[in-house]
C-alpha cells in the first residue's frame, strides 16, 4: 500500500467519523489528557528558555486548552 493509499484512507476514515471525532475532543477525558499534555509542554518550554516567553506559553496554552476537552 503506497503513502497516497494510507492517506486517502485516513482522509475518508475522518470524513466518514468527524462527527465521533468532534465528540471525542470534547470528551472529559480529552480535556484530561489535554491538561497533563498541556501543563508537561508548558512546563519544559518555559525550562528550557528559563521563563523568559512564560506569559506567551501560557497564552497558547490556554488557547489550545479552550478547543480540546469540555472545559
Amino acid at each position: 500500500m503506497s503513502t497516497d493509499d494510507l492517506f486517502k484512507k485516513a482522509q475518508d476514515f475522518v470524513t466518514e467519523n468527524k462527527d465521533k471525532i468532534a465528540e471525542t475532543f470534547k470528551s472529559e477525558k480529552a480535556e484530561d489528557i489535554s491538561d497533563k499534555l498541556l501543563d508537561t509542554a508548558e512546563g519544559l518550554v518555559n525550562k528550557a528558555t528559563g521563563d523568559k516567553f512564560a506569559d506567551k506559553v501560557s497564552d497558547v496554552k490556554s488557547n489550545i486548552d479552550k478547543n480540546v476537552g469540555n472545559q
